[in-house]
């Protein structure tokens, strides 16, 4: 069995926790486990400290890598900002050599040390590339039969030419997630899949109604292509999802790809945390 560090980030523990419920059922019926990974700090989001301190930003994300490493297993997120920001710095610290020795001379202060080596994965990428869409298929007990707008967000693909995950401006991979457990992507065409949800660089905290132009943005482009709910794979864009469609006329459900297959594998709706949505969840 594939074993994996699985990093849960600060939203989906505290804002969702049913991402985190169905994301570990739906891996260990896939035959993947999940081993939790205590005492992490935040990512963190490079939007924030990496533009004050870039030291301070790998250092702390040095941290993160090194306790997984520690367990002699690589990362997997379910948050793209978190996957953006662990993929970046293991990348950094792989390749460049003196700003490991740096970042090490810090982590030395409270007696930790990083050799570079561990690896970072988003849980979308293990589900496609290691697991494979016969396998989901082969687990489905109650077809997913939605219209579904996939939402792929900034960090998942990007920085492509390193992530090297699918085509940046034309993927196909949540499209052909969604679709191995009975929905279909009604929005394969579109560019808006990739388009931000208004939530990051800190959009959301400091001007939120100019985040929410961008959330409405996308709403109308899946309403109009006649989604039945949102299907995401971060639990950034899924709350800005979730809460930015309160008293604006739109009531598009929000799942994250975990809470999808959770229901396509025949989890209760109440297991999946969805009376912890802002947007009631009606399927």
């Amino acid at each position: 069995m594939k074993r994996y560090a699985f990093f849960l980030g600060c939203i989906a523990p505290l804002r969702y926790p049913g991402i985190e419920r169905s994301t570990k059922e739906v891996f260990k019926a896939l035959g993947v486990e999940l081993v939790d990974l205590k005492d992490t700090n935040c990512c963190p989001a490079p939007g924030v400290i990496k533009s004050f301190s870039k030291t301070t930003w790998l250092a702390a994300a040095a941290r993160n890598l090194a306790l997984a490493e520690k367990e002699g297993l690589d990362i997997v997120t379910v948050c793209n900002g978190c996957y953006g920001s662990l993929f970046d710095a293991a990348h950094e610290l792989h390749e460049n050599k003196e700003m490991l020795n740096d970042v090490n001379k810090i982590l030395a202060e409270i007696g930790m040390r990083y050799s570079g080596g561990t690896k970072v994965k988003h849980f979308a990428e293990v589900l496609y590339n290691e697991v494979g869409v016969e396998k989901i298929k082969a687990t489905v007990k109650r077809p997913a039969a939605y219209n579904a707008a996939a939402f792929y967000g900034c960090h998942f693909l990007k920085p492509s030419k390193l992530k090297q995950l699918d085509d940046s401006e034309r993927p196909t991979i949540l499209d052909d997630l969604i679709e191995a457990v009975g929905a279909k992507s009604v929005l394969r065409k579109s560019k808006a899949r990739t388009m931000c949800c208004g939530a990051g660089g800190g959009l959301r905290s400091q001007f939120g109604e100019t985040a929410l132009k961008f959330t409405k943005a996308n709403l109308e482009i899946m309403r109009n292509g006649g989604a039945e709910m949102i299907v995401d794979v971060c639990p950034f864009c899924h709350l800005q999802f979730d809460s930015g469609q309160k008293d604006s006329g739109y009531a598009l459900p929000v799942l994250h790809l975990s809470q999808l297959y959770g229901i396509a594998m025949g989890m209760d709706a109440k297991d999946l945390g969805m009376n912890a949505h802002i947007t009631p969840v009606k399927l």
